[in-house]
């Protein structure tokens, strides 16, 4: 019984947490990032000016989830390009270790970045409320005018890339560049 309470209180603790809304603007950030084990500037701004972008945040490089998640995402960034989109994830990790991880579990297809500082993370609200020295498994859809899209939260690495690439087809066709 205790367990289950605890669990129960731990699900509703990050069922709680905030997320930006569908229409919100996103925040405009650069950090360090890592492709292919090589480290540049990433700009969302920059990202933004070629198409919608698919920004996912996720708790720790190499951990079992996010090794999931990422080479998920790897193995479907063909269908992120047919739909003109790319893809950043972000974490707390330090560079060395996400310069590592974009070989790895990215299979040099597309970057990670760096924001030991959380200050992105905060933006997005994807602190994890429960551990919040790391980011909260959360996936985010934006357009290139710089508007959410969609979002999707959940700490099960499973759905996140499915559910990313439905929304960017259902706001593809229609030419939209908010909501």
């Amino acid at each position: 019984m205790k367990r289950t309470l605890s669990l129960f209180l731990l699900l509703l603790s990050w069922s709680a947490q905030a997320a930006l809304d569908v229409g919100e603007p996103a925040p405009n950030f650069t950090v360090p990032a890592a492709l292919g084990g090589k480290v540049f500037k990433y700009s969302l701004a920059d990202a933004l000016a070629r198409g919608p972008v698919v920004l996912y945040f996720f708790p720790a490089a190499f951990s079992y989830g996010c090794s999931i998640e990422a080479h998920t995402f790897a193995e479907s960034m063909d269908k992120f390009e047919a739909l003109g989109a790319t893809v950043i994830g972000v974490s707390g990790d330090d560079i060395d270790i996400l310069s590592k991880f974009s070989l790895q579990s990215c299979q040099s297809r597309f970057p990670v970045a760096s924001d030991e500082s959380k200050t992105v993370i905060k933006a997005y609200d994807a602190v994890m409320q429960t551990r919040p020295d790391f980011a909260n498994r959360i996936t985010y859809v934006i357009a290139p005018n710089g508007h959410v899209v969609y979002q999707y939260m959940s700490l099960n690495p499973d759905r996140h890339v499915e559910k990313a690439l439905a929304a960017l087809r259902d706001w593809a066709p229609s030419g939209k560049t908010s909501k």
